[in-house]
């Protein structure tokens, strides 16, 4: 019996640690739209709120993840909104990005 029960335990480890934890996927930005200072407030809402979960380039076109609401961040993550630069407003109200919680975002009173 043993020779069996172990060859189908580490089959399904292997199988286990292959998956991996599930997370959302983010999407790339689209060829020739890699800033949001190359789009509308807009049209960078939109894109946001349509796909979920967006990796743009932001601020200095460093590369950020911006999610439509919580649902798209970790557990243990807030969602923060974040305002941006785009062709037609300096601040823009893109999305949100999430991040862990700081011991000053917590209500101690």
């Amino acid at each position: 019996m043993r020779s069996i029960a172990f060859p189908l335990l580490v089959g399904s480890l292997a199988g286990l640690l292959a998956a991996g934890p599930a997370s959302p996927q983010s999407r790339a930005p689209a060829q020739g739209r890699s800033t949001v200072q190359r789009m509308t407030c807009a049209e960078t809402m939109d894109l946001v709120k349509r796909e979920g979960a967006v990796v743009l380039g932001a601020a200095a076109g460093q590369p950020e993840r911006f999610v439509r609401d919580r649902s798209f961040c970790e557990m243990s993550e807030i969602a923060e909104l974040r305002f941006v630069p785009t062709r037609d407003n300096p601040q823009c109200p893109i999305g949100y990005r999430c991040r862990e919680p700081g011991f000053d975002d917590w209500n101690w009173d």
